[in-house]
Formats: C-alpha cells, sequence, structure tokens
C-alpha cells in the first residue's frame, strides 16, 4: 500500500453522521480527529455527535422500523448478500482503513475482512429460515400458533479493536432479524464503520434502517437512546465495568440486552502435549490482533514438566517477531491503540517483575513516534500478580505452571471472567473433561483461534451474556409470540 492508496482512501469516507439514510453534520457542527496508532498524526476529522443526534438517530430507527420488518425475508436477505459481496469487492479498502485507524497488521486487517464478512453471508441465510411452530395443544381444545417477530430497534455499541467485525458481527442478525439499529462505533476507530455503512447504502438498504453516530461523548449519546422507552434492544462489547452500567441503565427499560465483555482466557498447556501445535496456537491466541483482543490468551498455564522447553519455544518465536507500522511489509507486531494501553502494558510487566517473574524478552515500551510495546514473554508468574488477574490487551505472554490437572483447572477457573480457554492435550478423555469442567463460554482445544460466523461466540460469569453469531445469534433479535385458536 502506498501513500497515495491512503490518501484517495481518506478522501473518499463521508465525515458527518447517518441518520435517516442521509450524511449530516453533528449539531453545533462539532467535529473530532481521528489518530493513526503508528505515528500519532491525525487522520480525518469527522462529526462528534451530540445527545440530541442521538435521539434524531433514535427517531430515524423507529420510523422505519415496521416497514423493514414487514420487508420480505428474501429482500431482507439480498441486501446482506449483496453487502457481502460488496465487503469482498473492497476488501483492501476495509482493510487498509483499519491498518490506519487500529494499528493492526494490513494481513491481519485483511483476515478480519473475511472473518467479518463471513456474518453478512451467514444471516442473509439466517433471514429466510425464521420459523416458528403450529400444532394441537394437549387438551385438544385449541391450536397453538408460535411466532417469531424483530424485537424492535436496537442500539449497539461497538469496540475499538474489531472495526468491522462487531460491526457486522451485531447489524447483520439484527437486519436479518428485521430489526432497525442505532451504531455508536468507538471514537478511536469510526471510519470503518463509516465505510461499511456507505457499503450498505450500495448494497440497498432502505434509509432509516442502519443509523451512525460517531461520538467523543459515549456515555452523554448512549443514556438518552437507552432511556428512551421506544428502544428494545441493547447490544455492547467492551469492558465489564461498562457493560455493567449499561446493563442497569436498561433495566430502567426493561430492555433486552446482549452484552459481550471482558475476558481472562487461560491456555492450558499438559504435559502430553504436542508442543509444536501448542506453540504455535500461543503465537496466535496470544499476539494475534497485537493481543488487543478478549479472546486473546491471557494466562499461559503450563505443566511443570514441559514449562521450559515451552517458554525456550516461545521465546525464540517472540524475540524474532517484526514491529512496525501495520502497513509496512513483514510486519507482525503494530502498535498498541494509544498511549494509556502501552502505559498500562507496562504497569502489569513491572508488577509481575516485582513478584519474581522473568522477563525473557521484550518488557519495554518502545521510544518514538506511535505507541509501541515490545512483544513480551514473562516466566515464573507468582500467584496474585495484577498480570494474572486482569485482561493485559497488549503483546504479553505470561507463564505460570502447575502440577496435575485439579491444578489446572482450579487456576483457569479462578476469575469472575469465562469468556473463552484453550487446551492442549492429546488426551482425548482429558479434553472431553476439559469442556466440562472450565468455567468458560468457548474452548479451543488444540487450537489457538475459535471465532467463527457460524458458532456462537460469548461468554459465563462476568463475561457477559447473550451469544452473537450461530444458529443462536439471530435469536437475540426475535422474540417470541404465542396465539391460541379455540377448536370449532
Amino acid at each position: 500500500m502506498t501513500h497515495d492508496d491512503e490518501t484517495r482512501l481518506l478522501a473518499s469516507l463521508q465525515r458527518g453522521l447517518f441518520i435517516g439514510g442521509e450524511w449530516v453534520d453533528a449539531e453545533g457542527g462539532a467535529t473530532f480527529p481521528v489518530t493513526d496508532p503508528a505515528t500519532g498524526r491525525t487522520l480525518i476529522e469527522i462529526a462528534d455527535a451530540t445527545p440530541a443526534d442521538g435521539i434524531r438517530a433514535l427517531d430515524a430507527a423507529v420510523a422505519a422500523q415496521e416497514e423493514w420488518a414487514a420487508t420480505p425475508p428474501r429482500t431482507r436477505s439480498d441486501i446482506l448478500r449483496r453487502a457481502f459481496d460488496l465487503v469482498q469487492e473492497r476488501k483492501e479498502d476495509l482493510a487498509l482503513l483499519m491498518t490506519l485507524e487500529m494499528g493492526k497488521p494490513l494481513a491481519e486487517a485483511r483476515g478480519e475482512v473475511a472473518y467479518g464478512g463471513e456474518f453478512l453471508r451467514w444471516f442473509s441465510e439466517e433471514a429466510v429460515r425464521i420459523s416458528g411452530r403450529y400444532g394441537l395443544n394437549p387438551e385438544g381444545t385449541g391450536r397453538m400458533v408460535v411466532t417469531q417477530r424483530p424485537v424492535g430497534p436496537s442500539f449497539f455499541i461497538t469496540p475499538w479493536n474489531f472495526p468491522l467485525a462487531m460491526a457486522t458481527r451485531k447489524i447483520a442478525p439484527a437486519l436479518a432479524a428485521g430489526c432497525t439499529v442505532v451504531v455508536k462505533p468507538a471514537a478511536l476507530t469510526p471510519l470503518t464503520t463509516v465505510l461499511f455503512v456507505q457499503i450498505l447504502q450500495e448494497a440497498g438498504l432502505p434509509a432509516g434502517v442502519v443509523n451512525v453516530v460517531n461520538s467523543t461523548s459515549s456515555s452523554a449519546v448512549a443514556a438518552p437512546i437507552i432511556a428512551d422507552p421506544r428502544l428494545r434492544k441493547l447490544s455492547f462489547t467492551g469492558s465489564t465495568p461498562v457493560g455493567k452500567k449499561l446493563i442497569e441503565q436498561a433495566a430502567e427499560g426493561v430492555l433486552r440486552v446482549s452484552m459481550e465483555l471482558g475476558g481472562n482466557a487461560p491456555f492450558v498447556v499438559f504435559e502430553d502435549a504436542d508442543l509444536d501445535k501448542a506453540v504455535d496456537g500461543a503465537m496466535l491466541a496470544k499476539f494475534r490482533n497485537i493481543g488487543q483482543a478478549c479472546t486473546a490468551a491471557n494466562r499461559f498455564i503450563v505443566h511443570a514438566a514441559v514449562a521450559e522447553e515451552f517458554a525456550d519455544r516461545l521465546t525464540e518465536r517472540v524475540a524474532s517477531m517484526t514491529i512496525g507500522r501495520g502497513t509496512e511489509e513483514g510486519v507482525q507486531i503494530g502498535p498498541l491503540i494509544d498511549d494509556k494501553a502501552v502505559a498500562k502494558t507496562g504497569e502489569l510487566v513491572a508488577d509481575a517483575v516485582s513478584r519474581g517473574a522473568t522477563v525473557r524478552t521484550g518488557g519495554s515500551a518502545i521510544a518514538g513516534e506511535g505507541s509501541f510495546f515490545e512483544p513480551t514473554v514473562v516466566t515464573e508468574v507468582a500467584a496474585g500478580s495484577d498480570i494474572l488477574r486482569e485482561e493485559i490487551f497488549g503483546p504479553v505472554l505470561a507463564i505460570a505452571t502447575f502440577e496435575d490437572e485439579d491444578e489446572a483447572v482450579r487456576l483457569a477457573n479462578d476469575t469472575e471472567y469465562g469468556l473463552v480457554s484453550y487446551v492442549f492435550t492429546q488426551d482425548l478423555a482429558r479434553g472431553h473433561r476439559m469442556i466440562d469442567r472450565l468455567e468458560t463460554g468457548m474452548m479451543g482445544l488444540n487450537v489457538g483461534v475459535v471465532s467463527n460466523a457460524a458458532a456462537p461466540f460469548g461468554g459465563v460469569k462476568q463475561s457477559g451474556v447473550g451469544r452473537e453469531g450461530g444458529l443462536e445469534g439471530i435469536h437475540e433479535y426475535l422474540s417470541t409470540k404465542y396465539t391460541l385458536i379455540p377448536v370449532d
């Protein structure tokens, strides 16, 4: 990708809010800059929505709801399928834009385009499969009709780390079900959502069905939308503390909620594991998206018999990783999202070292422009270290050890989170025991990446409620209605 490619792409983007099918200025004309985390420089400035703009967007979604719900499923399906095709046509633009505003290497950004696009294809197929049932009640006095109806206007708050996939994972099932939506993308990475909505326009989406309010004042814009009695659904991906506050706000209107919150994923390596596969899986599970993923392996829990060899192999791989701006050829580690993320990552490493941990490679922020932190391996991490309790969200791999299966399970489950876990063992029976014993909503058995549009994504405990993707994903946007027809 050249500088001319970047300039052309940024010049093609709309700069406003998308409300009722039109690109409009924010109230008062306010804007904010979107920054390249690899350089610290401003990419472009876009409209900065006010609370009043948020209500305007909800007005548009409410106005479009009845007609969109009545739109034939095949028509909704066709629009989503056209959007999928257009995403494939624009995959290089989408990948470059994600790299510019978020920092991930282009190779990974292309992977996100493929992954994010699959939600459009999957739910285009699910739109025509919404079904109910019909039958005689047990008493023989009436016929029961059970139907599925769209929940109604929905509000989405999306995170910065997967700008396309987090938008498509929410928008696609909502549209397939017949719901209209308002989207508030993360202020750090709103541009990918802007380009995606331009693609939805091109795919023929009717005005008002999707509305976008970019804003630096997330809570101020979100609060009146959530409090509005016309809203029927709230979906959020982000931190657990913010999710708790949103659930509390949603309770007033008894809103349907989907919450994909924090993670603290254990990566358990047993003594019989295939270490080649375990090391490959660890590199994917830890360093994908520069470690900035809720599904990132956070705690490496390795049997003492293989811990040293596992650490040696990983250290060699990690020490050779190429760091730089994600647009550069061969880069494997891009910048963290901002300087605050760099500082937090450094604090976690420092705390672990203060408790006796050893830094095998990396361990420091990188001086110069941009928000870079060295890819890092830390071993001999003591119980109670912050790095084992908090979500790292950076390129730091922390290893602790265990002696037997029960201890591994206890350590893995010793967290309030329960999003995903990873287990490496060649013992099939043990693998099945881990499926039953580990308290997570997802698990990778001898694999380092689990996400798939056809699978239900979500966690247990304080990692959230609800599921996105899979057969389950569309039901988050449907309500069940039962009707009794008496038998004459």
